[in-house]
């Protein structure tokens, strides 16, 4: 191979003498054409372009795509002698010509890695970012792959777009938010304080109704001005989630219609999608960074509109303000104060304000640990709805893969109190513990994403009936490997 090479770049300085050089034997020793083979040629444009030639880079690949226009190494070698000129559109076309007639992975990955500096090269990073998860998709080695990785991270620091999309299918043992309890002690403020309320037998819509979620969730924000310390975000999201009720919800369900209807009521006729919840948003985001790079303040300003049952169900303003500061390089504190105010619709208006604070830290073996708590005080115009509430979570995040699947724990625990009940005159008071377990298949990557599947199972005891709630679902979703 060294010898061809050298054979080689002696032709082209060959070439180049006999070009340049007097014509002092034109008329009694003409020039002898020279004649490269194909895998002379394809040599001959990778050394000029390795060497800065670009221009006869090009020269040799363009004669060499008059031979066959499919010849890969001449595709490959026009689109990054073009990136280099800066002729973006001329370089994309070629890589995406290589990238329909490649067949190897090599040279799919190499052509997917050259569309993506060539779009980026062109300001349009956000569809780089989808050509390098092309090229994790066909990258020959783990050390492709985390070349991809790298340059994902690169863009996507320099992309005023970031977007997050979710999705998610999650059989649920209580889509409804509806009651464990069979009976419970209702109507206090009707039937008077003498009485004691009326322990009643809860309808099948009152009672927990199993069934399957799907839901979608979308947030993307553009930094429309960022400084070595400082970005400013425009923020957009919009999520929706609906349902599809299990076989023995329906029976549940029509069993109780037909009661309604022997009593001479009409049937309720409720449907999953009758639980559907739906938000669109838009907000304003600022950031800015210490001094000494080891925190960072935030601000945050979001209106919204939420839907339930395919009507508007409330808007919204929230706002929230907080502080992270690094106690040490591995360990990370974080406050926050936020800010909630509610305009229903087809619901009281409500106003939150709640405190966070948390504590992050990496553990040696490089193991995750998070504790954290909230308070937090909701006043209505309705008082049935307001309570205080104090909240305690923790999370764990295995270093180590395990079988190739990353594993990550949480529990949370709340004391929710109500001062007025409609169905109790000493208030109402719910405890709620939640656990909840994910795992991500590491070894599976189609594009750069991850299947994931969460187990999350809650409980929540309440003096009253009605608000004891038991909820386990199976959560399938997708995860980022960058």
């Amino acid at each position: 191979m060294k010898r061809l090479k050298l054979f080689v770049v002696g032709l082209i300085l060959g070439a180049a003498f006999v070009s340049v050089a007097p014509d002092v034997h034109a008329e009694s020793a003409p020039s002898a054409p020279i004649h490269l083979s194909v895998e002379q040629m394809r040599l001959a444009a990778e050394l000029n372009l390795r060497n800065g030639r670009i221009d006869t880079a090009l020269l040799f690949a363009d004669a060499l795509l008059k031979r066959d226009p499919k010849d890969v190494t001449a595709l490959l070698i026009r689109a990054h002698a073009l990136r280099i000129k800066m002729e973006y559109n001329a370089s994309q076309e070629a890589a995406r010509t290589v990238w329909r007639a490649a067949d190897s992975d090599h040279h799919k990955y190499t052509a997917a890695m050259l569309m993506a500096q060539a779009l980026s090269s062109d300001n349009k990073r956000t569809r780089a970012q989808l050509w390098l998860r092309r090229a994790a998709q066909v990258a020959p080695t783990p050390a492709h792959k985390n070349r991809v990785a790298q340059d994902f991270r690169y863009l996507q620091r320099r992309n005023p777009w970031q977007t997050n999309l979710s999705f998610t299918v999650q059989p649920s043992s209580n889509i409804n938010n509806g009651s464990a309890r069979d009976t419970s002690s209702l109507l206090y403020q009707i039937l008077g304080p003498l009485t004691g309320g009326s322990e009643v037998v809860l309808g099948a819509s009152s009672k927990a109704l199993s069934g399957l979620e799907t839901g979608v969730d979308v947030q993307t924000r553009y930094r429309f001005h960022q400084t070595e310390r400082t970005a400013h975000d425009l923020r957009m999201a919009l999520s929706y989630s609906t349902y599809q009720l299990s076989a023995s919800a329906k029976r549940d369900l029509a069993e109780d219609d037909a009661d309604r209807i022997a009593r001479g009521e009409a049937p309720a006729n409720i449907k999953g999608s009758d639980f559907a919840y739906g938000t669109v948003q838009i907000g304003y985001g600022f950031k800015k960074l210490r001094e000494d790079r080891r925190g960072e303040f935030r601000l945050t300003a979001d209106i919204g509109q939420s839907f339930y049952g395919g009507v508007r169900y409330n808007s919204y303003l929230r706002t929230n303000i907080g502080q992270s500061y690094y106690l040490t390089p591995k360990s990370k504190f974080d406050v926050g104060l936020s800010s909630d105010i509610r305009n229903g619709q087809r619901s009281a208006d409500q106003e939150q304000l709640s405190l966070t604070a948390g504590l992050s830290r990496q553990l040696p073996g490089g193991d995750g640990l998070y504790l954290g708590t909230s308070a937090s005080v909701v006043r209505s115009d309705a008082e049935r709805l307001e309570y205080d509430e104090i909240r305690l979570r923790t999370g764990y995040l295995l270093g180590r893969e395990v079988l190739g699947t990353a594993l990550q724990f949480g529990i949370s625990t709340s004391f929710r109190d109500y001062d007025v009940s409609p169905h109790d005159a000493s208030g109402r008071r719910d405890f709620q513990i939640s656990a909840e377990a994910t795992a991500t298949f590491k070894q599976i990557d189609y594009m750069g994403f991850n299947p994931t599947v969460s187990v999350i199972a809650s409980t929540t005891n309440s003096n009253i009936g009605l608000y004891d709630v038991n909820r386990f679902g199976i959560g399938i979703g997708i995860a980022s490997a960058f």
